[in-house]
């Protein structure tokens, strides 16, 4: 039998109950998979810092790299001034452990309403990969008020070597804010590469790649360079450029066109928020920030939403996808159809729903669900 350490943290609001949920599932895909789980339980977020003033500390990340994988549910409390706690964490993580892919699969599951008019499971199901560690989330910027001068400023990142500098002028009654972003070769390259070994490795024939390289010339030119010698890799996959206004338009329109998606990391950001609620809402849509050499960390994508805490009316199911990619990256096919064909049969079916899909099931109770579904499904096998 095999056996994983999973370092889990609830954090707040709803958290704790939805990965409750998904770490039930994940013990029962173990029984009839021959699979062990040890979860090793994290206790930061909101609670933590309130009575403690820490918010991760560098102990813990050496903790949580013994593990095989990091199982996050949200982080979030309005007690807490924001950004605290999701930079603190999450980021600290992402950047702790290398992170460079953030993986969406945008999948509408049978039986769950499509906002989308005529647009059903056969067009809602592709991938966005999204690179996760650059780009204008690597924490450079500032604001400044005052009298009428010119200030020098260099700004300096671990990850780059050097500084920039940046001259800026204002007007007495005028401020200033600024966020640089920067793209390397080194990082664009393996998130493309990423995405073409996902399209091959999902039967998948065409790649296209976001920017907005008719404004943003310098950065995105470059990223288009990037991709450009990346395909020449890959002559069997067909790729093409969009525009990230362009693609939030087609996505819409015509989901159906797109396969593996690969995107800069705002741009990410922001397309697959949209994926979400096209495949049917928060609820549904699980993520994965990958190190494919490292620890990974998988979440659902959706808040903390803590004036939901304690009513167990949160659908846990984002929560137990994003426990199917963990199965799927630490190798575990066979474990993680079957948790998704469960996934997929309990919410076909619409005996159970929780309040997000129109029904009144609690989180237990879609948890459970899901739990008898993955013993009924190795009982036919």
């Amino acid at each position: 039998m095999t056996t994983y350490r999973i370092a889990t943290l609830p954090g707040d609001g709803i958290g704790p109950e939805v990965l409750a949920e998904g770490v039930k599932v994940l013990k029962a895909v173990g029984e009839v998979a021959d699979l062990s789980f040890e979860f090793i339980e994290f206790p930061y977020g909101a609670e933590h810092y309130l009575a403690t003033g820490e918010v991760l500390p560098d102990k813990a990340i050496d903790e949580m790299g013994q593990c095989d994988a990091i199982y996050f549910s949200a982080v979030g409390d309005p007690r807490v001034e924001p950004g605290i706690l999701e930079q603190g964490i999450i980021l600290k993580l992402r950047f702790a452990f290398d992170q460079w892919v953030n993986l969406r699969p945008i999948k509408l599951y049978p039986g769950v309403p499509c906002p989308l008019k005529d647009k059903g499971p056969e067009e809602v199901n592709f991938y966005v990969v999204r690179e996760n560690t650059e780009d204008f989330y690597i924490g450079i910027g500032g604001s400044f008020c005052g009298a009428h001068h010119t200030k020098e400023l260099e700004l300096k990142r671990r990850t780059y070597e050097g500084c920039f500098r940046l001259e800026v002028e204002w007007h007495p009654a005028d401020g200033v804010a600024y966020q640089i972003g920067a793209i390397t070769r080194r990082g664009s390259e393996r998130v493309m590469r990423y995405a073409f070994e996902l399209a091959q490795r999902k039967g998948m024939t065409k790649v296209t790649s976001v920017d907005k390289a008719n404004v943003l010339s310098d950065m995105y030119n470059f990223w288009r360079e990037v991709f450009n010698q990346v395909s020449a890799d890959y002559p069997d996959i067909e790729t093409e450029f969009a525009y990230v206004d362009a693609i939030t338009m087609w996505l819409v329109k015509n989901p159906e066109w797109f396969q593996v998606v690969v995107a800069p990391n705002m741009f990410g950001d922001i397309i697959t928020d949209l994926g979400a609620m096209i495949q049917g809402g928060l609820g549904l849509a699980p993520g994965g920030n990958i190190n494919p050499d490292g620890v990974s960390m998988f979440e659902p994508i959706h808040g903390s939403a803590p004036k939901y805490r304690g009513q167990k009316v949160a659908n846990p199911v984002a929560t137990i996808l994003a426990g199917q990619l963990m199965l799927e990256h630490l190798g575990e096919g066979e474990a993680a159809m079957l948790l998704d064909e469960a996934v997929s049969q309990v919410l076909a079916e619409g005996r159970v729903r929780t309040r997000d899909l129109g029904g009144r099931a609690s989180t237990t109770e879609m948890g459970d669900a899901v739990v008898a579904q993955v013993h009924e499904l190795a009982e036919r096998a």
